[in-house]
């Protein structure tokens, strides 16, 4: 994962972030879906990949 998101970041675009600025808009859009659940657990996993699929659609990364 770590060397998709490598290449991921390393794309030319007007939206380009660092790993660090991704991850940090990741973790909110997590905490934001998770929210919006109810605050339940048991759905992390689901979370974080939702916000990281969220987050790259948003930026115009694939």
């Amino acid at each position: 994962m770590l060397k998709k998101l490598k290449k991921v970041l390393s794309l030319e675009n007007e939206n380009r972030v660092s790993r660090e600025e991704f991850m940090q808009l990741v973790q909110q859009k997590a905490y934001e879906i998770y929210e919006k659940r109810g605050c339940k657990p048991g759905n992390d996993l689901e979370d974080w990949l939702n916000a990281e699929r969220l987050v790259k659609l948003g930026l115009g990364i694939k």
